[in-house]
């Protein structure tokens, strides 16, 4: 399947500046998947004019999507959980209880690859029906060697079964396992000495993750973890302010981070270190919802210190059951307050810098063809249209996706 081709007789939100950077009534061309030029179809160069051509009906193209935060490989079913916190049970009390990760760790350990797949790919297929190019996928509800190292081969299938992108996250500092009960320590240990080395080294990892949280693992333990994935050479992220401020999003920027996740109880400080250490602000308005905070990132704060902020799903079973990131992308503008350029950048440009990927997220000239079209009027209708999925066609690496 060639990986050259051109789109004429559409428009652009390209995100590779301000706002949705418009170009209207133009054309697109890529050769061996990259993008080769773009512009005003009246400027098309007549090199590109024997590619393979797909006219845009007027439609809309934007990048690829990119869903940069998901726990979407899991057994188990959590909508108990879901109506006990509508009967009034906090999210912490269900996790004293036996409940939430620990639940869910408990059926997934269960299950095999083939099954562990099977129930992977609906949630997975959702995705790439709103025009997801690139998924993140974490492990962390395995918590024993054996089962975290199954989550993620399972989450390696599927980027060789569907054509999308998939960049893995070790996040074995997800819960504390009842075999280490009262032993974090001894957990952390292994998983610094033992676990991810060995992941790692069969090629399972391209990024580290922890919780940082009361109910999960503290700040010094968390910084013994991100020591050892930086000794290895892996990027680090952090699940940080969820639910009380940690310092953990400074904690992330002292390593480099990538990205601090959620971040509803984030102060000046930590904003000020994700600042200068170029992280990004993963702002995730599904477990938002779920929950029922009340809490909101601190949306002016992030934004008045030119922090990026991505948006993502947070696909889990406990906390965001969502597989629509356009859904998300309304409940960023709703809930949160962010403007609708923001929120596309947040699921484009931003969630590719929130992954370490600057060959993606917007449309330029050497980039990655990974291109969405849609059949919209205007971009702000991919925020506006709760419910809706105008995706017209897609293309990963410049091949078209219902042929990779």
């Amino acid at each position: 399947m060639s990986r050259d081709g051109l789109i004429d007789n559409v428009n652009l939100a390209t995100f590779a500046g301000e706002g949705y950077s418009e170009i209207r009534d133009a054309a697109i061309a890529w050769r061996d998947g990259r993008i080769a030029w773009l512009g005003p179809q009246v400027d098309l160069p007549g090199e590109y004019m024997d590619l393979s051509r797909q006219d845009g009906h007027d439609g809309w193209l934007t990048p690829g999507l990119i869903d940069c935060h998901t726990h979407l490989v899991y057994a188990g079913n959590r909508a108990g959980e879901f109506e006990a916190r509508l009967n009034g049970v906090s999210y912490q009390e269900i996790a004293q209880n036996g409940g939430g990760i620990a639940a869910t760790v408990l059926a997934t350990r269960a299950a095999n690859e083939e099954l562990l797949l099977a129930m992977s790919l609906p949630r997975v297929d959702a995705l790439l029906a709103e025009g997801v190019a690139t998924l993140e996928i974490k492990s962390g509800y395995g918590l024993d060697l054996v089962s975290e190292r199954r989550m993620l081969r399972v989450a390696r299938q599927i980027g060789e079964v569907r054509a999308v992108t998939v960049r893995t996250t070790f996040l074995g500092a997800h819960a504390l396992p009842t075999e280490y009960a009262n032993r974090p320590d001894d957990y952390i240990d292994i998983l610094c000495r033992d676990w991810l080395p060995r992941l790692a080294d069969e090629g399972l990892v391209d990024a580290v993750d922890a919780f940082c949280e009361r109910i999960a693992f503290s700040p010094a333990q968390v910084d013994r973890l991100f020591d050892a994935a930086d000794r290895l050479g892996l990027p680090v992220k952090l699940h940080a302010e969820q639910l009380s401020n940690q310092g953990g999003a400074a904690l992330a920027a002292r390593h480099r981070a990538l990205s601090a996740d959620h971040l509803e109880w984030l102060d000046e400080a930590g904003i000020a270190a994700m600042r200068d250490a170029g992280s990004v602000a993963v702002l995730l308005p599904g477990a938002f919802y779920f929950l029922r905070e009340t809490r909101l990132p601190p949306i002016d704060a992030l934004r008045s210190a030119a922090v990026p902020m991505a948006l993502s799903t947070d696909c889990n079973p406990g906390t965001s059951p969502i597989t629509s990131l356009l859904a998300v992308a309304n409940m960023g503008a709703v809930l949160f307050g962010l403007t609708p350029q923001e929120a596309l950048a947040g699921i484009t440009r931003h969630a590719a810098q929130a992954l370490g990927l600057a060959d993606r997220g917007q449309l330029a000239v050497g980039m990655r063809a990974d291109l969405a079209l849609w059949h919209i009027q205007e971009p702000v209708d991919l925020v506006y249209h709760l419910g809706q999925r105008p995706l017209a066609a897609c293309w990963i690496g410049g091949e078209p996706r219902d042929s990779v």
